[in-house]
């Protein structure tokens, strides 16, 4: 959410946001509820102010003059009781309205319409080269035993998904490493919920907008988050943090759900888009200086390339246009690991720099060094997600016969296996 003395003052400059990230919003229709509500508001003022000034001549008026003043205050009660649901109504339509303007893009930020307009800044690793014909991520888990897509499906319906034997402990390995790796960088682990309330949701700036992704549970009025930024960005919610405090930073796993509303038909074999995951998730609130937030974006990336290089995955980072990056974010990148039997790099990672836009919904507060009230910033990245980080690290590190080789920063995790599986070929 921006504030609304920036929107009043910045309309050119919203407006370009809006144009730039395809958001479906009218300038025009808020700043005139904007307007019509501030005119409510000074009616409303000016007619507390009259039935204030008119009580207080009751008691000085004359007997003849009193019972029109008595009156008056009468009529001005009730005028004031029918405009409450109209100035009630007038506020909620305006923040639905606010809670859709975008947040500006940094000026580095190129313009876009989709993923397909963003730019490639580096590509990292070297991508391996096979002296056999290489297996896919199902091949390999199925000749391994290792999964079970049929029963599981009967189990939960399509896109689900079911690991065995060594591929769970891979699994629960690569989570466990990624949480250490950033316990290790001064993140605070957190194990959190993936049920949340609605306003959880609206304070992450996931709603309005995103709505058909998300798992409701009507009966209990929950909801089950895909990210553990939703539930960790609400843990402070309203309250009002010293300078002290800041910055927070945290490393979130927890289970995560998609519905994947719309993409039927896409990416649907075997790991790469499931319903329901596991996710560790960095997150960071700071206090309110582009600066402080840059150098904690740069953190989060090296954070992420560091758990792929750990990994020993080829990978490459992109900078995210404007119509690839969210309403909130001022800037966003994302890290695509390349996957062998597609020949292509697949999104794994992103990181989001959203200033204090995702604060304004929350009331993520501090006092600073001079003791103002300030909106904190906020971050998140990736940390690690399974199972898709599953798909390059069995595909890259496939063997020819039939095994894995486990990355080394992985073998403690594993009982020192440096192989896992059976030759098969």
């Amino acid at each position: 959410m921006l504030d609304l003395k920036f929107i009043r003052e910045n309309p050119d400059a919203v407006r370009e946001a809006i144009r730039v990230k395809n958001v479906a919003l009218n300038l025009g229709d808020l700043l005139q509820r904007d307007r019509d509500l501030v005119a409510l508001k000074q009616r409303v003022e000016a007619m507390q102010t009259e039935r204030n000034a008119n009580a207080k001549l009751v008691p000085r008026a004359s007997p003849e003059e009193r019972p029109a003043l008595i009156q008056r205050g009468k009529d001005l009660g009730e005028e004031l009781k029918a405009l409450e649901p109209e100035l009630r109504g007038a506020e909620d339509a305006l923040r639905q309205l606010l809670l859709r303007v975008p947040n500006i893009p940094l000026p580095s930020v190129p313009v876009g319409k989709d993923d397909e307009d963003n730019v490639e800044l580096r590509r990292e690793g070297t991508l391996p080269s096979f002296d056999f014909t290489p297996l896919d991520q199902v091949e390999i888990l199925e000749k391994q035993g290792w999964a079970d897509f049929e029963r599981v499906a009967r189990v939960s319906g399509s896109r689900s998904y079911l690991l065995k034997g060594e591929a769970a402990l891979l699994e629960m390995a690569v989570l466990m490493f990624a949480m250490d790796f950033l316990a290790q960088r001064g993140f605070t682990p957190l194990s959190t919920t993936a049920l949340v309330r609605r306003e959880t949701l609206v304070n992450s700036g996931h709603f309005p907008g995103d709505e058909e992704s998300v798992y409701k549970l009507g009966d209990d009025d929950l909801l089950l988050a895909g990210t553990a930024e939703v539930p960790i960005n609400s843990l402070y919610a309203g309250e009002q943090l010293s300078y002290e405090q800041l910055p927070l930073t945290f490393a979130g796993l927890s289970a995560a759900f998609r519905r994947e509303a719309g993409s039927a038909g896409r990416d649907v074999r075997g790991l790469i888009r499931v319903h329901e995951f596991r996710k560790v998730e960095q997150y960071v609130l700071c206090e309110a200086s582009q600066e402080e937030g840059l150098k904690w974006f740069d953190k989060l990336l090296a954070n992420a390339e560091g758990i792929l290089q750990a990994l020993e995955l080829p990978y490459r980072v992109l900078q995210n246009c404007t119509g690839d990056m969210g309403a909130g974010k001022v800037l966003m990148y994302d890290l695509e690991t390349w996957v062998p039997s597609e020949a292509k790099y697949r999104e794994t990672h992103s990181c989001s720099y959203l200033g204090d836009w995702q604060a304004r919904r929350t009331g993520l507060r501090y006092r600073d060094e001079a003791g103002k009230l300030q909106y904190a910033h906020t971050l998140n990245n990736t940390g690690i997600a399974s199972p898709r980080i599953l798909v390059p690290l069995l595909e890259n590190h496939q063997q020819r016969d039939g095994t894995v080789r486990v990355p080394a920063a992985l073998r403690p995790y594993l009982g020192g296996r440096a192989v896992l599986g059976q030759p098969v070929r």
